[in-house]
């Protein structure tokens, strides 16, 4: 199947620049993500966290 595939692929000119554009965007995603993760206000982390509890109390009462 690979074999298949491997030989249109080779045909294409300028086809090598594919990889390399979504191993940069798949990088710089997490790379974004890891940096929200760690500037991300503590207040806010902790309202998130809550949002789980706060819903569970309301369907129960």
């Amino acid at each position: 199947m690979l074999k298949f595939v491997k030989d249109h692929l080779a045909g294409i000119d300028g086809v090598e620049i594919y990889p390399v554009i979504s191993l940069s965007i798949f990088f710089l995603f997490f790379l974004a993500l890891f940096w929200w993760v760690f500037t991300a206000k503590k207040d806010y982390i902790e309202s998130v966290k809550q949002i789980p509890l706060e819903s569970r109390e309301n369907q129960e009462s």
